[in-house]
Parts: C-alpha cells; sequence; structure tokens
C-alpha cells in the first residue's frame, strides 16, 4: 500500500493542519497533462498549486482522461474539428491499488494513479480510470472522454470521481476532515458519506461546496429514474435518496442537491456570490452561501523578467519583454494562419471556451464599423481569437467557424486552434488587450484576465465576474458600460458592441499610439493590483479561513 509519506513528500504547515480531499472533473496542471476543458480546470490547477506551495494538507481527487477533452484541429478546408487521440502519462505513479464501484448495479473495476507533488509542483493529485483490462469495454469507455456527451456515461463519471474518490481515500486509510466538492459532479458522494455516517447532519459537517454556474440551465440534472438505474445513490433506496436531500421534483440537480448536502457553499466572485443566494436562496435546506473569489498562481503563470521589470519600474525592459512575446505569439499566427503580424501594431486577443453567452463576435455586431477598425492604417490593430467550444455545441463551434471565415481575407486577423495551457500563455504574454465581454451576470468568475494582467496585457472588460472587485477603469484596465437593463438581450449587444467600439476607437488606441507613458502606468497598475489580491495564494489561504474550520 502507498504511504502517506509517499504521497505528500512534505509535511504540512501547522497552518493548515486540517485535512481536505478536493474533488474536481478537471485539473489543468501542465500542458503534458491534458484533462481539463476550460476555466474550472485552470481555476484547480492553479489551487493545487498553491496548496504545494503553502504546504496545505489538501489532496485533489479527479479522473484521468484516456482522450482529454478533445485535440482541436482544422480540417481540409482549415475549420475547426474535434479529434478524440488516447493520451500516454509515464510521469503517473501506478499506485497499485484497484477496487470496484457499482454502475448500473454492475461492477466496474478503477484503478488509481498518483501524480506526485514533486512532478509539476502541486498538491497531491490521485487520478481515476476504469479503462483498464479487467472491464469490459463499455465500463472503460467510462473515463474515456471528459464531459462525454452521453447522459449515462456522464452520470457514470460522476459516480466513479464521487463514490469512486471517497472509496479510494477509505482505502488509503484517510479520512478527510472536510470533502471540498468544486462543482457538483462529485455529488453522489455524498450517498457514500451517508451509508458510512447514517446521518445527514455528519455528512454537513464534512463537506462545502464551490458553485461555478449562474444559470439554472448549466447546472447539471437528471431524472431519479434514471440516477436510480445508474447506482446514484450507493446503497440508499430511491425514496430515501429523494427525501433526505429534501429535493421535490422527478429531477435530481447537482447544484441543488449539493447545497443541501453541504455545511458551507461559495460562489467565485463577491458578484456571483450574491448571484447564487439569489438563484438557490429560496430553496428549504440550502446551506450559507458566501463568495471565495477565483485566483490564479502567479507563480505559474508570471515572468520573472517581467516581475523584475515591474518591481524596477524599468520602462525600457518591459516594452522588449512585449515586443519579443508578441513575436513568439506572431510565430504561431504565421504557422497557424500565413499571416505575418507586426510588433508594433496594437494587438487584442478574445481567447477563452466558446460559449454563446461570451460573445466572441460582439466585436463584429457593426459589420462596417467593425471593418473600418482592422482595415485602419493611421491606428492599426492586430485581432485574435483562440477557444475551444464543448466538441458537440454546434452553435458554438459554428460561431468559431463563422469568423474563421469572415476573417479570412483581414490581414491583421487570425483564429487560432489548440487553445490549452501553453496556447494560453503564448496569447497572455503576446497580446496588448485582453478582451472579455460576456453578456452581464453571466460570468461567475473568469480568470484568464488575471493571468493576463500579470503578463503585461490591459483588460478591456464587461463588469462581471471577478471584475468589479478589480477594476479602477482607465487606470487599471478599461471598462466596457453594460446597456440598459430594460433592453433585450439583442439591443444590448448591439449597444455594447457600440460601447466597446467606442472604447477601443476614443480611449484605447489613442493612448496606445500617442500617450506611451500613460500605457505603461495602466500595465503597471493593473499588475501591482491583480497580485496578491488575485493570486491563488490568497484564494487557497481564504479557503482554509472559510470554508475548512
Amino acid at each position: 500500500m502507498i504511504t502517506r509519506n509517499e504521497i505528500f513528500g512534505y509535511t504540512p504547515d501547522e497552518k493548515y493542519q486540517t485535512s481536505v480531499a478536493y474533488f474536481s472533473m478537471e485539473f489543468a496542471i501542465d500542458q503534458a497533462l491534458k484533462i481539463y476543458s476550460g476555466g474550472l480546470g485552470f481555476l484547480s490547477g492553479s489551487h493545487l498549486r498553491s496548496a504545494y506551495e503553502l504546504k496545505q494538507n489538501l489532496i485533489g481527487i479527479g479522473i484521468l482522461w484516456t482522450y482529454g477533452y478533445y485535440d482541436q484541429l482544422r480540417d481540409s478546408e482549415g475549420l475547426m474539428k474535434a479529434a478524440f487521440i488516447r493520451k500516454e502519462y509515464a510521469f503517473l505513479k501506478d499506485s497499485g491499488i484497484v477496487f470496484q464501484v457499482t454502475v448500473h448495479d454492475a461492477p466496474v473495476h478503477v484503478k488509481a494513479y498518483l501524480l506526485p507533488p514533486a512532478t509539476f509542483g502541486t498538491a497531491p493529485l490521485f487520478l481515476l480510470s476504469t479503462d483498464i483490462s479487467e472491464n469490459d469495454e463499455l465500463s472503460r469507455s467510462i473515463t474515456h472522454c471528459l464531459y462525454d456527451p452521453n447522459e449515462a456515461t456522464r452520470i457514470a463519471q460522476s459516480i466513479v470521481l464521487g463514490i469512486g474518490g471517497a472509496t479510494l481515500l477509505d482505502l488509503l486509510g484517510l479520512e478527510p476532515e472536510i470533502y471540498h466538492m468544486n462543482e457538483g459532479h462529485s455529488v453522489a458522494l455524498n450517498f457514500y458519506l451517508f451509508d458510512k455516517f447514517k446521518n445527514l447532519a455528519e455528512i454537513k459537517k464534512r463537506v462545502v461546496f464551490t458553485t461555478h454556474t449562474p444559470e439554472i440551465a448549466g447546472n447539471e440534472s437528471h431524472s431519479y429514474k434514471l440516477l436510480k438505474e445508474m447506482s446514484f445513490f450507493y446503497h440508499l433506496p430511491d425514496a430515501e435518496a429523494k427525501l433526505m436531500p429534501g429535493i421535490e421534483g422527478d429531477r435530481f440537480n447537482y447544484t441543488l442537491a449539493a447545497l443541501k448536502f453541504a455545511g458551507k457553499a461559495n460562489g467565485v466572485s463577491k458578484l456571483h456570490g450574491e448571484v447564487a443566494r439569489q438563484m438557490w436562496g429560496g430553496n428549504q435546506g440550502v446551506c450559507e452561501i458566501t463568495s471565495i473569489t477565483n485566483a490564479q498562481n502567479k507563480a505559474y503563470w508570471g515572468e520573472q523578467e517581467l516581475n523584475e521589470a515591474f518591481a524596477g519600474n524599468a520602462d525600457d525592459r518591459m516594452i522588449a519583454w512585449k515586443k519579443r512575446m508578441k513575436r513568439n505569439l506572431f510565430k504561431v499566427v504565421a504557422d497557424q494562419c500565413g499571416k505575418l503580424f507586426d510588433e508594433n501594431i496594437l494587438t487584442i486577443v478574445w481567447a477563452r471556451r466558446f460559449a454563446g453567452y461570451k460573445r466572441a463576435d460582439l466585436i463584429m455586431k457593426d459589420w462596417e464599423r467593425f471593418t473600418r477598425l482592422i482595415e485602419r492604417s493611421d491606428l492599426p490593430v492586430q485581432l485574435i481569437w483562440a477557444g475551444k467550444p464543448y466538441p458537440e455545441d454546434e452553435d458554438s463551434i459554428n460561431e468559431f467557424n463563422q469568423i474563421i471565415v469572415k476573417t479570412r481575407l483581414f490581414k491583421r486577423c487570425a483564429v487560432l486552434t489548440g487553445y490549452e495551457l501553453t496556447l494560453s500563455a503564448t496569447l497572455k504574454k503576446g497580446s496588448d488587450v485582453w478582451l472579455n465581454n460576456p453578456r452581464l451576470y453571466h460570468e461567475a468568475s473568469g480568470t484568464s484576465g488575471m493571468t493576463a494582467a500579470m503578463n503585461g496585457s490591459i483588460n478591456i472588460s464587461m463588469p462581471d465576474g471577478w471584475v468589479p472587485e478589480f477594476a479602477k477603469d482607465g487606470n487599471n484596465c478599461f471598462l466596457i458600460k453594460p446597456a440598459p437593463g430594460t433592453e433585450s438581450e439583442d439591443e444590448k449587444d448591439f449597444t455594447e458592441n457600440r460601447n466597446l467600439m467606442d472604447t477601443l476607437e476614443n480611449v484605447v488606441l489613442p493612448m496606445y499610439y500617442h500617450n506611451q507613458d500613460q500605457w505603461l502606468s495602466v500595465m503597471k497598475q493593473a499588475a501591482n493590483d491583480v497580485a496578491p489580491a488575485f493570486d491563488s495564494a490568497r484564494m487557497a489561504d481564504e479557503y482554509y479561513l472559510k470554508m475548512y474550520r
């Protein structure tokens, strides 16, 4: 049996002695470990990095996805396509542990692998796989693809994460004082804990929950009938499974159930905490919902050379570093798109998960004005898009490909594929402006702008998610004025497109080209304000203070 010393490799700091198991469906740890899709994984990866740096008594529990999320490639016409390619990870440690969980009334074998802390500088992370020889092909496929489109498979994935993760901890002889559900995917673990402790109050003492989704429709739910067939409720009869958390109706909502099982919960920004309380507070039996704003790990995302230039107020070094990073980024643009970008031209990047509410094409809403912007020669602009749509989201894939088609003939526009950790970092280092324009109150937190600011890229953003806690308009970022709440969704898109373009044309471009000192002042102020306030060391510490004690 693997020992505690082999798991941790370090002695937890006295300040962080409370033992925590952190359950998440995805972790963005390193480019070499492709078990993440986007923001949730970026967040959990930074959390584990800071937990390691602070020497916290925390273990991650996740899943080893055989084919990852997907590989973002291009078809013969240069449009995006999803490819599923088997991954191999020689750096993972075989724990020697294989155990069973019940899925659809049948035993499924689960193998546990360990990512040791020293490998990438994270808290220990156990990854579970059903893709082993002991299982039939159907059982092996449970851990093939992150967020599998098949409903029954996704339920099975939640069973493996929640019940399988809790089972593994017991087999290791580790009984965490706190089980932390990062999103609702692992909610099945509560039925395992109920079987163990026989008491909802005992579960509430041990379970905390982080919700990330500010839209009801985005919170996963399934019919009780299907969940019962899938053995989701562990050994609990389905009637008791409904009665114990007190959820009415025929569907089991993961988020609502998690809020009833947990003793404490949090939204991921102050604004999202307010939205979450409005969304769920009217339901009987939900726990207190506070807020802990997401953050990113500066030690991983930042650059020592730029940090030193900021600290020494060395403007020449900042400018030289940024131009060098732009050249690196533009090599990727040339390689993928056959376009040669200029390091002396203002470069705007929109890069994140492709979803309708994030409005990747908002800047194009007034096509004539957009065309004038990217063709002007006096104050020129270069634009880059990148991001991954969900592979079954045809609307978002179509939006991605339409941007490729619409901008193909513009020499200063590029759409990049392969949006993972490495490309994300390259974009943040090489951009001058980081564009973030979701529909207001739809972004729970959003963290890409934090790491952009750490790398000398100035945010132009809607005041949503984490941004209101950071933003000083014109001082450390540029805000897009929201449309009146009385307007329709389509009207808001047009109004906010106009406000975005006004900000770009009247404020951003003149400052960049005609007032370099002021531009550098905004860049430096952003870097100063983003850390330590939005460094994940603050976040990891705050979880211990607010949620784990």
